[in-house]
């Protein structure tokens, strides 16, 4: 048997430039600095092996002393002897601590920040992280993402999988995107995970309700309702004449209103987000009025603010339906008159759709029309703030 401990620590401190055997394989690489490299020489499979041990340091602060050096060796050592190769038993060592330090929380949290340039104000309603947040991360946010597989997706999701079915499809599409981006970063993942947990969930049995909308017929005696001249009473009149979403109208600045022709920035519009095309809403004379009451409330340029700072909440609007016990919210009036629209008036169903901000037809048919039809808008709102206001009950023809 080979000698061991024939180093000392007086004779390492005086060793010239060279390397020096300390037995059993490990040896001390003294540099012409005075400082020196700990190496490992053994033979596994009948190859010889030469691994790093780290630097020497007398005292063990920025490297391995020699009696450090001993104890790291030994364990190498004996995983020879378990007929291991050493180097590749570190890299595997390596490679499993890395990977803890990969869990689905932290790679989730980090394709969330990837991502938030492409969400509604930078994902800061927190709606896109939220699924995972509640009903994933609480079970599986600790596990390393490359061990994640189909059975932990679906043992998660399960008990919500068809009483809160829209939740759990959103969470499924986050993790979706989670297992991508972990791929991405060059982590050993399965991308196909997430179908096929949907598959051994099988089908949802949840069925999908829209959102309550109020009867167009009834829409005049409800805006007659929002009387006092509050905040939340105008934006939801406004929100009612526009027939646009609440985020435009909570967000709506003075300066982006000129005449009768309210300019919307793009970021604001849901269908148009990315893109450069702003959205021009025509304003109606009710809509105009209701502009004005409005702006001696105005604050920070912001038609509607709220008490403190900003502007008013995406809930505030549905909470005052809620206090009056209704059952429709404020995003169900773009139904009531999309649904005028088609029963009561002969308007086309492209004019329509645009003074709602669809996006309608094909690529190519959108890059040949050149027109947002502002001047049929502009007849069709006036004609809908007719019938919201009480004025006309009857069926509105569009003059072309």
């Amino acid at each position: 048997m080979r000698a061991l401990n024939k180093l000392t620590n007086i004779q390492i401190k005086n060793f010239a430039t060279g390397k020096y055997s300390d037995g059993g394989g490990l040896w001390l690489h003294k540099r012409p600095d005075g400082g020196g490299q700990w190496f490992l020489r053994v033979s596994i499979h009948g190859r010889r092996r030469e691994m790093g041990l780290g630097r020497y340091d007398s005292k063990g602060e920025f490297g391995a002393s020699l009696k450090e050096a001993r104890e790291y060796a030994e364990k190498w050592r004996s995983i020879v002897r378990q007929g291991k190769d050493p180097i590749k038993e570190r890299e595997r060592q390596q490679r499993e601590a890395a990977k803890a330090d990969y869990t689905l929380e932290t790679v989730a949290e980090e394709a969330f920040e990837a991502r938030k340039a492409e969400l509604r104000d930078d994902g800061k309603a927190g709606r896109w992280f939220t699924p995972l947040k509640l009903y994933v991360l609480p079970k599986l946010g600790q596990v390393p993402v490359e061990d994640i597989d189909q059975r932990d997706i679906r043992n998660t999701l399960a008990p919500i999988w068809h009483e809160k079915a829209d939740t759990a499809q959103k969470a499924l599409n986050r993790l979706r995107i989670t297992l991508r981006y972990a791929a991405a970063m060059g982590l050993d993942v399965d991308i196909q995970a997430t179908e096929k947990a949907k598959a051994l969930l099988g089908k949802t049995r949840h069925v999908i309700q829209n959102i309550p909308s109020m009867p167009w017929q009834e829409v005049p005696t409800f805006y007659d309702s929002l009387d006092k001249g509050t905040i939340t009473h105008l934006a939801l009149r406004l929100l009612i004449l526009t027939s646009l979403r609440s985020k435009p109208i909570r967000f709506c600045r003075l300066d982006e209103i000129e005449g009768d022709v309210w300019t919307v920035p793009a970021d604001n519009m849901k269908a148009l987000k990315g893109h450069e095309t702003d959205f021009r809403v025509p304003l109606s004379n009710e809509a105009l009025s209701v502009i004005e009451r409005a702006k001696p409330l105005a604050r920070d340029d912001y038609l509607f603010p709220s008490q403190r700072r900003g502007v008013i909440s995406d809930a505030t609007m549905s909470r005052m339906m809620k206090r009056r016990e209704l059952e429709f919210r404020p995003h169900g009036f773009r139904s009531s008159f999309r649904t005028w629209c088609a029963e009561a008036t002969d308007v086309t169903d492209q004019v329509a759709e645009a003074a709602m901000a669809h996006v309608t037809g094909s690529k190519v048919e959108r890059a040949y029309r050149r027109t947002d039809f502002l001047e049929q808008r502009r007849v069709l709102m006036e004609r809908w703030a007719d019938h919201v206001t009480g004025k006309s009950g009857e069926f509105a023809r569009m003059v072309r």
